[in-house]
């Protein structure tokens, strides 16, 4: 019979989460893991198999935690116009809080960061990836259509590729400029008729 778990799996995979969004996954030890969690090497291995696995629970984690919540109002069945406006301004209020805040603070998004990796060509990393593109398009189209309810279907297309490029391009910006990372999301949410 094996030993229980003596530690929070939950708080081992947020603390894991933020490592491999701030470093990526190839620059993330078991060493950092135990530092950042206070669990040990064989705990964590025996509770996820692997790096890889801890990592896979971690992207999970970060798309119901952080993603998910973010995009809520664009997903409801009756999208208020406002609302890509919104999500465009909390983007903007992240990016430039995690620029003010000590450098632990994860900024960008963990699965862009993972893009841009080599774990990004696995075929299940890539994926989540584009699983992560996908849902991200239709929440922003969803949030679109609700603005621009008078628009036909081309010209929303239009705008949620502009939109969602505007939000990948801000994302990966805001780990080397926040600054232009936010006047990037600033373009888009006036794009969209308003400013931020």
């Amino acid at each position: 019979m094996g030993r229980t778990a003596t530690f929070d799996s939950t708080e081992l995979i947020a603390s894991a989460r933020d490592l491999f969004w701030q470093k990526g996954f190839s620059d993330v030890s078991v060493a950092d893991v135990e530092s950042a969690s206070g669990v040990g090497r064989s705990s964590i291995y025996h509770a996820f198999g692997s790096m890889r696995g801890l990592f896979d629970a971690a992207v999970d984690d970060y798309l119901t935690t952080i993603v998910t919540p973010l995009l809520t109002e664009l997903n409801r069945d009756d999208v208020h116009p406002d609302a890509i406006c919104s999500y465009l301004s909390e983007l903007r209020d992240a990016i430039t809080a995690a620029s003010a805040a000590d450098a632990a603070t994860p900024s960008g998004c963990l699965i862009l960061t993972a893009s841009a990796t080599p774990i990004g060509a696995d075929d299940a990393v890539h994926s989540v990836i584009e699983n992560y593109r996908a849902m991200l398009s239709d929440a922003v189209r969803r949030g679109i259509a609700a603005r621009m309810p008078d628009a036909s279907s081309n010209i929303v297309d239009h705008h949620t590729r502009l939109t969602v490029a505007a939000i990948i391009a801000a994302q990966c910006l805001a780990r080397i400029n926040p600054d232009e990372a936010a006047r990037t999301v600033d373009a888009a949410t006036s794009a969209l008729g308003t400013s931020a």
